[in-house]
C-alpha cells in the first residue's frame, strides 16, 4: 500500500513566513520596530528547533526588540493581537507575559484573558500559577463565570494538574480540592469546547484520585445533558479499567450479562499503512435491557518485543434481552509522533463493562500479506 504523503511538522507553524508575518503585523501597531534583528535573533538554530523552542525564541526575541518597559511591550502586544490569524501561533503572545510579566501580575492576567480566545493561555498561566497558586486560582475562579467560552476554558484548561506539553501542578496533582469551584462552575456548560477541557481535566484527575473524582461527578444531576456528557468523557480510564462506580455514573453497572461470538479480524497480516477490521456479534444472555460500554485494546508491539495494550471507545448501548447486535471497527496502522509502530503479532481484546470477552491477532509485517484474521482460543 502506498504511503501517504508526511503531513508538515508541527514546528513548522513558526516556518519562516509565518515569523515574517509576526514581523510586520508588529511594524503595523509599531512603526519604530526592529522587524530586521527581530528575524536575525529567531534565525539562530530555527532549522534545529522544535515546536516548543522555536515558540519561546519568538517571546525572547520580541523582548529583545520592544521596548524593555514591560508594561508598554504588552501594550504593544494587545494591540497587534488583532492582527494575527487565531491558531497556535499565537501562543507567543501568552508565553512572553509567563516570562516577563510575573512581577506585573495585575495586567498580565488581563492579558492572558485577552490572549485566550484567540489561541490559549493555557501554558502561560501556570506560570503564574506556581508563583503565586491561591491569588492566580482565584482569578481562574472568576474567569469561571466569564462570557466568553475561551476564558471559562481557561479557567479548567490551565489548572489541570497534568496539562500535556507542560509541567506538572504538584500542589494539584497532590490534592485536586482547589479546583472543585472552577469544575462545579462548569459541570453544565453550553460550550462543548468547555465541556471537553472538564472532562480531560476530570480524567486526568481519576488517575491519582479516582475515589475523589467520582465523589464529585457522582453528586452532579444526571438528567443534564452537557453534565451526562462530562460525566461519560471524564471517567473514559475507569470505564476503560472496569471501574464499578465509574460504569454506574453512565448507567452500566455490574458484569455484562452478554457474549461475544464470531469475532473477525481482517486481514491477518498487513504492512504499515494499512488497516485492520474488527467485526463481532455481542449477544444478550439477559432478562432484562442492560447498559453496556464496548470497547476494544490493541495490544501494540513494542520496540523491546513486549507490548503494551491500548484501549479504544466502540460504543455505549442498551442491549434488549436476548438481543444480537453486529458490530463492526476499522483502524488504521500508521505511525504518529505519539506511536511508532513495530512488526510482530498484536493481540486484540473486546471488552464490555472492562471485562474481556473475547481475544484474536493479528501480525503487522514490513509487506502487506492479505488472509484471514481469526479469534484466539
Amino acid at each position: 500500500m502506498a504511503q501517504r504523503d508526511a503531513a508538515p511538522a508541527l514546528k513548522e507553524i513558526f516556518n519562516v513566513a509565518a515569523l515574517e508575518e509576526i514581523a510586520q503585523a508588529v511594524q503595523r501597531v509599531h512603526p519604530a520596530f526592529p522587524a530586521t534583528r527581530f528575524l536575525a535573533l529567531c534565525a539562530e538554530g530555527h532549522a534545529d528547533m522544535a515546536l516548543m523552542a522555536r515558540l519561546h525564541r519568538v517571546s525572547e526575541a520580541l523582548h529583545a526588540t520592544l521596548p524593555a518597559d514591560y508594561l508598554t511591550a504588552l501594550d504593544i502586544l494587545l494591540r497587534l493581537v488583532p492582527h494575527l490569524k487565531r491558531g497556535f501561533l499565537t501562543l507567543f503572545l501568552p508565553d512572553f507575559v509567563a516570562r516577563y510579566g510575573l512581577h506585573s501580575f495585575g495586567p498580565s492576567m488581563e492579558a492572558l484573558k485577552a490572549f485566550t480566545p484567540y489561541g490559549s493561555s493555557e501554558f502561560a498561566v501556570r506560570a503564574f500559577l506556581r508563583q503565586d497558586f491561591d491569588r492566580t486560582l482565584a482569578v481562574m475562579q472568576e474567569w469561571a463565570g466569564d462570557d466568553d467560552p475561551h476564558v471559562r476554558r481557561l479557567a479548567s484548561e490551565g489548572a489541570r494538574p497534568r496539562l500535556p506539553w507542560s509541567f506538572k501542578l504538584d500542589r494539584l496533582v497532590a490534592d485536586p480540592a482547589p479546583v472543585r469551584p472552577i469544575l462545579t462552575a462548569l459541570n453544565a456548560d453550553p460550550s462543548l469546547y468547555v465541556r471537553k477541557s472538564v472532562a480531560n481535566h476530570l480524567n486526568d484527575i481519576s488517575k491519582d484520585h479516582p475515589g475523589w473524582a467520582l465523589d464529585l461527578i457522582g453528586a452532579w444531576p444526571r438528567d443534564v445533558p452537557e453534565t451526562a456528557w462530562i460525566t461519560k468523557h471524564a471517567l473514559r480510564s475507569l470505564i476503560k479499567a472496569g471501574d464499578g462506580r465509574a460504569l454506574a455514573l453512565i448507567g452500566a453497572g455490574g458484569p455484562a450479562q452478554a457474549r461475544v461470538a464470531d469475532l473477525q479480524i481482517s486481514p491477518a497480516t498487513l504492512a504499515l499503512g494499512g488497516e485492520i477490521t474488527l467485526s463481532f456479534a455481542l449477544i444478550s444472555d439477559a432478562a432484562e435491557a442492560q447498559r453496556l460500554v464496548v470497547d476494544y485494546a490493541v495490544h501494540y508491539v513494542k520496540k523491546s518485543g513486549g507490548s503494551a495494550a491500548k484501549v479504544f471507545k466502540l460504543k455505549l448501548l442498551t442491549l434488549d434481552p436476548g438481543a444480537v447486535l453486529h458490530l463492526s471497527q476499522r483502524r488504521a496502522l500508521r505511525n504518529f509522533t505519539t506511536r511508532v509502530h513495530y512488526p510482530g503479532r498484536h493481540r486484540v481484546d473486546i471488552l464490555v463493562n472492562g471485562a474481556v470477552l473475547a481475544s484474536g491477532a493479528f501480525d503487522l509485517l514490513p509487506e502487506a500479506s492479505e488472509g484471514q484474521g481469526t479469534a484466539l482460543p
